[in-house]
């Protein structure tokens, strides 16, 4: 037999499954208005299992291909049930009740001092608030909590440097909601109250930015510190002989002193990207991405099947990330960001679909991001 003959013949085939499927589809919708009227549940976990080691067994050397397959059916089924039963009622009240054009921030809680970048993302951010500084992540979270500030704005990603595990953990941990974020372009100087570069004996700086200036301080065999922040580290340089900092070059002034060097970091397109926190649910009609988390079982290719349903509704993902959940062992969370909006209807069903399906599910948030 030819190619061409037999991609003739595998053309009749998919039409073949295409036509199936289509009728899958349908008869889904069916099942649906059963599950309404005999209040069934959508999701029959134990069902899908048998089935798909039945499928396995049958497929033969092809058993995990077909499992992977039909795994992906059904959960597109249960979508397409989910859709017309209206599910995720509580996410969809909480879409609908949250705010669109919110009050205007009095006080917003960021890291380090004057200077910082986080103050520069503040700044960006809500010009007209008043920014009140902490030392550490958690007490920017705690503060946020208790309402000693309105908002808060923290670091979650450097384009050299990877992700901030450490803010990370606590979304995952408090579920604010994300109303805003920022991307900032990030170029570290070397500050001190020294007139030369050899006279420098340590460098402070946050943990993040003497990783993203790693190759610099390793070549020229300068000893480094960590900090709480790159303005601190700025005020740190200005009271101490032989010190320097990686900070902002508006850090540097803030504390007089002189810049050795300019543009220190590894990668010339250094970013770091901002979020800010709130209490409440705010979703500006200019939203563009959406932020959320939730734990899969921890069975071969619940993730994968979750994934794929981002890709057929042509979500793009921006952002995976795993973090372990506190006190379950090899049990993880995983935080998503994708573009998109919760004014699109598809993507809405998508979110409510999973709210009623993934354990440990929140939905953080649907906001703008400025460059």
């Amino acid at each position: 037999m030819t190619l061409e003959e037999l991609r003739k013949q595998i053309d009749e085939i998919d039409n073949g499954i295409l036509e199936l499927f289509l009728k899958r589809m349908a008869c889904a919708k069916q099942v649906a208005e059963v599950k309404r009227q005999k209040e069934l549940p959508i999701f029959n976990e134990t069902r899908e299992l048998k089935i798909l080691d039945g499928v396995c067994r049958k497929a033969g050397e092809y058993g995990g291909q077909a499992r992977i397959l039909y795994a992906n059916l059904m959960a597109m089924s249960r979508e397409a049930q989910h859709s017309a039963l209206g599910s995720g009622t509580e996410l969809r009240q909480a879409v609908l009740k949250a705010s669109r054009f919110p009050n205007k921030p009095r006080s917003v809680a960021c890291l380090g001092e004057k200077g910082s970048y986080s103050h520069e993302a503040f700044s960006r951010l809500y010009p007209e608030a008043e920014p009140v500084f902490f030392p550490d992540f958690p007490s920017i979270f705690a503060a946020v909590k208790n309402g000693r500030a309105d908002l808060g704005v923290l670091p979650v990603e450097n384009s050299s440097a990877g992700s901030v595990n450490e803010v990370y953990d606590l979304i995952l941990k408090y579920r604010f909601s994300i109303v805003a974020a920022i991307s900032l372009s990030v170029r570290h100087c070397l500050a001190s109250r020294e007139a030369e570069l050899h006279e420098i004996q340590t460098v402070y700086s946050h943990p993040q930015a003497l990783r993203q200036c790693a190759g610099y301080l390793k070549k020229r065999g300068i000893p480094s510190a960590e900090c709480s922040s790159t303005a601190g580290a700025a005020a740190l340089a200005a009271g101490e002989r032989g010190a320097a900092a990686l900070c902002s070059e508006h850090a540097a002034a803030q504390y007089g002193l002189n810049i050795l060097d300019r543009n220190v970091q590894d990668s010339d397109g250094n970013r770091t990207r901002f979020i800010a926190i709130g209490r409440n649910l705010l979703i500006p009609p200019q939203a563009n991405k959406i932020s959320l988390c939730f734990a899969v079982p921890h069975r071969t290719g619940t993730l994968y099947t979750v994934l794929a349903r981002f890709a057929a509704s042509g979500l793009n993902l921006t952002k995976i990330e795993s973090r372990p959940i506190p006190g379950r062992n090899f049990e993880y969370d995983f935080y998503l960001d994708f573009s998109g909006s919760v004014a699109d209807p598809k993507t809405l069903d998508l979110l409510c679909a999973l709210s009623e399906e993934l354990s440990r599910f929140s939905f953080l948030g649907n906001y703008s991001e400025l460059e």
